[in-house]
């Protein structure tokens, strides 16, 4: 008898979710970087174990939105975890621990509450324990088993992949018979060219700071497949300001550049396969306020 089911993770903005689900997955199907707020839409990667398929659901940051954009990501998140069949709350334990006021602390907090309307199965992820005292980590412990909404609690690092095969198990024992959802090699629900698309998306976060990324999306215009096996791919930055614009394209070309090979070294060794990338900037200033690029991301649009 086959098994499958979702497992939703979530949690405050970096927490570490993206690098969980990687973990989980054994491939990278979302980006990551240091930057909160980077996941915008939810992500499923695909895991087997055994005769078991676990669709691991990663979803945006949840807290208090301020923008239109903001507020489209914390509905799909929860939407993720209420279609869900296994719920993992991520933690930065190591936040919580220095900062008991901090913005995720509080963030944490709000989901919490959520959670306990949430009939489900849950189990807390305390991620990011790197160098972390057992002796800290423990009134940390139970202090969430206090809020007896878990029914596991995991003490893991996402980055170095240490507790991951604990937490896989756990969620294994969780999902229900039935035949799996996806072909045995898929490993993640999104698109060849979503996935381009984000990939380049995680370079300007790595590469530019600020408030930039926060204001810029990629979208693949074009993807074409050509005769010797590689691919042709054209991507426009959308930002919203000319000075934004001046700033992606760097002096002489140099910043646009270096976000091109970055993505393109990392798009060949994902795709195995030549690739030709090229990336064009264009200013439109509400592209947030418009429900086309909601609806290329997989994300509802907030009527208010």
């Amino acid at each position: 008898m086959t098994h499958c089911g979702y497992c939703a993770i979530i949690g405050a903005p970096n927490a570490g979710k993206s690098t969980l689900t990687n973990a989980l997955v054994g491939s990278k199907v979302v980006i990551v970087t240091p930057k909160v707020q980077t996941t915008r839409m939810n992500v499923k990667g695909i895991a087997i174990a055994g005769e078991t398929q676990m669709v691991f659901v990663d979803t945006p940051g949840i807290f208090k939105p301020r923008r239109r954009l903001d507020r489209a990501m914390v509905g799909a998140a929860w939407a993720g975890a209420e279609d869900a069949d296994a719920i993992l709350l991520v933690v930065d334990a190591a936040d919580l621990t220095a900062n008991a006021r901090s913005h995720a602390a509080n963030d944490t907090h709000a989901i919490l509450q959520g959670l306990k309307t949430h009939k489900k199965k849950i189990a807390l992820v305390l991620n990011k324990i790197d160098g972390m005292k057992r002796t800290d980590l423990l009134p940390l412990v139970e202090q969430f088993h206090a809020e007896a909404v878990f029914e596991d609690v995991f003490l893991v690092s996402a980055l170095k992949g240490e507790g991951i095969s604990d937490i896989a198990e756990w969620v294994k024992a969780r999902m229900p018979e039935g035949p799996w959802l996806y072909p045995e090699d898929q490993f993640t629900d999104i698109s060849s060219r979503l996935l381009a698309s984000e990939i380049t998306r995680e370079k300007i976060y790595l590469r530019l700071h600020d408030e930039l990324p926060y204001s810029s999306t990629v979208e693949t215009e074009n993807w074409e497949e050509r005769p010797d096996g590689s691919v042709k791919i054209n991507q426009v930055i959308t930002v919203q300001r000319d000075g934004q614009k001046a700033i992606v394209l760097g002096k002489g070309g140099a910043t646009i550049k270096l976000i091109g090979e970055m993505a393109r070294t990392e798009l060949e060794t994902l795709f195995g396969r030549r690739v030709h990338l090229f990336l064009f900037v264009k200013v439109r200033e509400d592209w947030a306020e418009n429900p086309e690029h909601y609806e290329q991301m997989g994300l509802e649009f907030p009527k208010e």
